[in-house]
């Protein structure tokens, strides 16, 4: 049963969607051949919407991408508008499936980056409160929880609780501390890397962190970060290029947590990692990922 009853209640109205959630941890081999003494998974995940909706508003957030598609998906799923602010250089496949379920999207300015999407969506929520509903992601205690009370507690019963380091990046904050959290409760020694970005041309989906300018998510836990990985967009590239020839094809923020996987993995030379797949390679298609 889910965390929360409310989305049981949702789950036994609409029963498409059990198909989200309890993704599966499959292993990951690139590494073995030079690192014997390291194994990695990778949970195959996606960001859930939540939080409470009344009836006749149209449900808004900023979004690189994934999250949107989430919500798009389940308002059609319910019969709810969807309008999602996101910046334009968003791959073309991840603004079609919006589009193909009926989102409305709002572009804003690649080169002000991520950041300038989260302005432009407070700025559309004030202007029209009564029409939105504003699930503000980078502050909405839901977001956190359900990793917390879900994908954690999964990545515990599927590694049966061992593991030495969880690597993820920073999207709304949520993933990072809903794990860091659970895991942290569950085994103190476990360690949490967190993969940053360049901040131009940047990871679709990750966010920068380093400058002081970066809005920084509400929910975020920075305490509970052990060390920070700087990943480029041209390793993340190369990364998903290996992982494909491995027969995993996964986007670029995924390939950006796999080279923090090998980063840290070539330095300490053992362990049992676990990152998150976030995305997957058809998203990518009409970017120089694949070329």
């Amino acid at each position: 049963m889910p965390w929360d009853p409310r989305i049981q209640a949702l789950v036994d109205r609409y029963p498409v969607l059990r198909a989200v959630g309890n993704t599966p941890l499959v292993p990951v081999d690139v590494l073995k051949r030079d690192l014997p003494d390291v194994e990695v998974f990778a949970k195959m995940e996606s960001l859930n919407p939540g939080g409470q909706l009344k009836p006749g508003k149209t449900v808004l957030d900023s979004s690189s991408g994934n999250a949107g598609i989430a919500y798009a998906m389940i308002g059609r799923i319910i019969d709810v508008p969807v309008e999602i602010v996101i910046p334009n250089n968003a791959s073309a496949e991840r603004k079609k499936r919006m589009l193909a379920h009926g989102a409305t999207l709002t572009f804003t300015d690649a080169l002000l980056g991520y950041d300038e999407a989260l302005r432009e969506v407070r700025r559309r929520f004030e202007a029209d409160p009564d029409h939105y509903f504003f699930c503000d992601q980078y502050s909405n205690q839901d977001n956190w929880r359900a990793h917390y009370e879900t994908t954690a507690v999964e990545i515990i019963q599927q590694t049966g609780g061992r593991l030495t380091h969880v690597v993820v990046g920073v999207g709304t904050g949520g993933t990072l501390t809903g794990l860091g959290r659970r895991l942290r409760e569950h085994d103190p020694s476990i360690r949490l890397v967190c993969i940053i970005p360049e901040a131009f041309p940047g990871v679709e989906g990750l966010k920068p962190l380093g400058r002081a300018e970066d809005i920084v998510p509400a929910i975020l836990d920075e305490t509970l970060i052990d060390e920070r990985v700087p990943v480029s967009v041209d390793e993340a590239y190369r990364m998903c290029v290996r992982l494909a020839a491995s027969g995993l094809f996964v986007g670029q923020s995924s390939g950006a947590y796999m080279a923090g996987v090998e980063r840290v993995a070539r330095r300490v030379g053992r362990g049992r990692f676990v990152t998150l797949f976030n995305d997957i390679g058809e998203r990518y298609f009409s970017t120089r990922l694949w070329d």
